[in-house]
């Protein structure tokens, strides 16, 4: 069993994904979230190969796992930005101090668009809560450089713990209101991402060949008990999507940048 915590940390996680499976698997994840038998699709490799190596990845605590929301029998899998920077940092600090870049990667990469701006779709099921911070998050960092919007396909009202969560963020969405992807149809985007499982199995194809992306997340809106366990879903919902949006930010940057 391979562990990252052990022999030395950084060189374990060099070891880790230095395996060309455990690579791909890693690419892949990057880009969104994958059940075992989308991934044995895209790769060309058999299920139970692919299992034993994401239990490898999940042990290092590099990727994540959600059962999904669509079908209990499904797991989503995706990587864990945050813990992958983490070990390339310290491995760029054991190797050298310069080579560690501590700054907000989604503050320089808006700067100096002066192309198309790109659009971006974010999808859920009642663009109440996931999607709807998707829309707010992305629209704060990229500083409106990006033109995002966000729709259900049983839209039901803006959430109130969505409204407060990013408020305390410095980011107003009481404007929002919740929108139908009928509105959408028809429309050309550069990126469509869903941030649910529901929708995800259901989504309409859009003009121009946009990029898919699914990010697997569950929906704070449906935590029972008190509001403070209701509020915190919501904090840990926004905390990850403005990780995944970070990301997203500087693949767009280097796609803009190539094309």
């Amino acid at each position: 069993m391979i562990v990252v915590a052990e022999a030395g940390g950084a060189a374990s996680f060099l070891h880790l994904l230095g395996n060309d499976l455990r690579w791909q698997i890693a690419v892949t994840l990057a880009r969104g979230d994958y059940r075992v038998q989308d991934l044995a699709r895209l790769l060309g490799r058999p299920v139970n190969l692919l299992s034993y190596h994401l239990a490898v990845l999940r042990r290092a605590r590099l990727v994540r796992e959600h059962r999904s929301d669509a079908d209990a029998r499904d797991v989503y899998y995706g990587l864990d930005l945050d813990r992958v920077r983490e070990m390339y940092t310290q491995v760029g600090e054991r190797l050298h101090p310069a080579l560690t870049c501590r700054e907000d990667p989604a503050l320089a990469v808006v700067e100096g668009w002066s192309r198309r701006p790109v659009r971006v779709l974010f999808l859920c099921t009642e663009n109440s809560a996931r999607s709807q911070m998707a829309e707010g998050i992305l629209r704060h960092l990229s500083r409106g450089a990006v033109e995002v919007a966000s729709a259900g396909s049983r839209p039901t009202g803006l959430h109130p713990l969505a409204v407060k969560v990013l408020a305390e963020r410095g980011i107003d969405i009481s404007h929002h209101r919740s929108k139908s992807l009928e509105e959408f149809r028809g429309q050309s985007f550069d990126y469509v991402i869903t941030v649910c499982d529901r929708i995800k199995e259901s989504c309409p194809t859009f003009p121009g060949a946009p990029e898919r992306i699914h990010w697997s997340f569950a929906d704070p809106a449906a935590v029972a008990g008190s509001e403070e366990s209701r509020y915190w879903a919501f904090q840990v919902t926004a905390k990850e999507l403005t990780t995944m949006i970070h990301y997203l930010l500087i693949t767009i940057e280097r796609q803009k940048g190539a094309a």
